[in-house]
């Protein structure tokens, strides 16, 4: 079974693209619906979980509660069944816009009316029990969104080169998203207050729905979902159990079970700092008496700069030297970034770093440092995983490949405000959130080394039917 990078192209004969070629194809319309798409992919992310969390805080809500509401987003650690779902199933009432399209607008409905349920959990008194249940059906929504669009966007590409554009288109309108749920909302929510904030925020998926409305169904995909529907005719039983098995099983036929196995490990730990230090964000930088204004403000434009440069230059080096060197370069500027924070509960709070007509703040470097690198191994680990999927099983494959890279992240993050909590005694709560910070960067080390041993290893040369 090929995959998604044997059926696009050979990477061995790409060209050098002229600087002309390349802003060509960034005027594709395909460019701007994946932009769009991407942002509406990104949107339910921080609102389920980090940015719920400042909301919970300003609450009174004790940390430990607020690190096992993270768990909300646990549909994101079984996306492969999603992917199950949507390679087969036609959507319902919409399967006439096509199984990915189809599918991407149902999900999109779903995540849209899931934050206006959780908007209207917090007018009045805060309703707890209702506003985790809203996040839980929006995160089992975002989830389907998540797994739909990268199945769209994987089977839109028609080679190799046109794979890595929308995959930084992608990943631009994500972080976009993200930076508007992790800043932007922050300034509003202190001048508007949260329901209302996330009443706003469900009527922006808006922007994907229409997105979705004038994308094209990728035809390629099609042809082989329309063989394997007449297969399933034929042979119920053998369709029944490739739509479980059958993508496990091409996975490991195309990489060799000993290569599937690094990719997965390696994946599962590539973020795990990142996802660990995740709930406790907001919560430490009221502690560290950072008003919302300040943190969004940052993240708005330090923040957003320091992201959009790490997204360019992973995908530029990506390019120029390859998956692999690239993402060993981005484990480990993950970790040392997120130690960093550090930082400031050892200092007791944010403090000049550079004074001058310029002046700027630890907060602020950090925050710069912080999303580069997190922009910079992102892209490349997307582009990466985009390269493994088999065509015909590229949902589920895909989806088995983030489940993989949220899996551990998503369940131990939960544990996350017991940990401070449990590093607070003998400590001051900045103390305890200082070693947790350094801690969650010394989590990241075992990620660098299973990025050297996969760039060392001899991959299993794809087998093309």
């Amino acid at each position: 079974m090929a995959t998604a990078e044997d059926q696009t192209a050979d990477p061995t004969r790409r060209r050098r693209r002229s600087a002309m070629e390349v802003i060509r194809e960034l005027r594709q319309p395909k460019v701007a619906v994946m932009l769009a798409l991407g942002f509406g992919s990104g949107l339910p992310f921080m609102l389920i979980g980090n940015t719920l969390g400042f909301w919970l805080a300003e609450s009174g809500v004790k940390l430990a509660t607020i690190g096992f509401l993270s768990w909300v987003g646990i549909a994101y650690l079984i996306k492969f069944l999603w992917g199950a779902v949507v390679d087969r199933v036609p959507a319902p009432l919409l399967g006439r816009l096509g199984r990915r399209r189809g599918w991407i607008l149902a999900s999109q409905i779903g995540v849209g009316l899931g934050l206006l349920g959780m908007a209207s959990a917090g007018f009045g008194k805060l309703n707890i029990s209702m506003l985790a249940g809203f996040a839980v059906f929006t995160g089992f929504a975002a989830a389907v969104q998540d797994t739909v669009i990268d199945a769209w966007r994987i089977e839109s590409a028609v080679n190799v080169d046109e794979l890595g554009l929308l995959t930084s288109a992608y990943t631009l309108g994500y972080r976009a998203a993200l930076i508007a749920t992790e800043s932007l909302i922050l300034m509003v929510a202190s001048r508007l207050g949260w329901p209302v904030s996330y009443a706003l925020y469900g009527l922006a998926m808006l922007i994907a729905i229409v997105a979705v409305l004038v994308a094209r169904e990728p035809e390629r995909a099609d042809a082989v979902m329309e063989a394997k529907g007449e297969e399933a005719k034929a042979h119920p039983a053998r369709a029944a159990f490739d739509v479980v098995v059958g993508p496990f099983i091409a996975f490991f036929r195309s990489h060799g079970v000993a290569m599937a196995l690094l990719m997965l490990g390696m994946i599962t730990l590539y973020h795990l700092s990142d996802y660990l230090r995740g709930p406790m964000s907001n919560p430490y930088y009221k502690a560290l008496g950072l008003s919302k204004d300040t943190v969004g403000t940052v993240r708005l434009t330090i923040g957003l700069a320091g992201s959009l440069v790490g997204v360019a230059l992973g995908g530029l080096a990506s390019v120029r030297f390859g998956y692999k060197p690239t993402l060993i370069v981005g484990a480990i500027l993950q970790p040392i970034a997120i130690a960093a924070f550090a930082l400031l509960g050892l200092h007791g709070g944010d403090f000049p770093l550079v004074g001058g007509p310029v002046p700027i703040s630890a907060f602020e470097a950090i925050m710069a440092a912080d999303a580069f690198a997190i922009g910079f191994s992102g892209v490349a680990l997307v582009a990466y995983m985009s390269s493994l999927t088999s065509l015909g099983y590229t949902a589920t494959q895909y989806a088995l490949l983030t489940s993989a890279l949220a899996w551990a992240g998503k369940t131990l993050k939960g544990f996350s405000g017991v940990w401070v909590e449990g590093l607070q005694h003998g400590r001051t709560l900045l103390d305890a959130y200082a070693v947790f910070y350094l801690y969650c960067g010394l989590i990241g080390v075992p990620a660098v080394a299973f990025c050297i041993i996969l760039a060392m290893a001899k991959p299993k040369v794809a087998e093309v039917v």
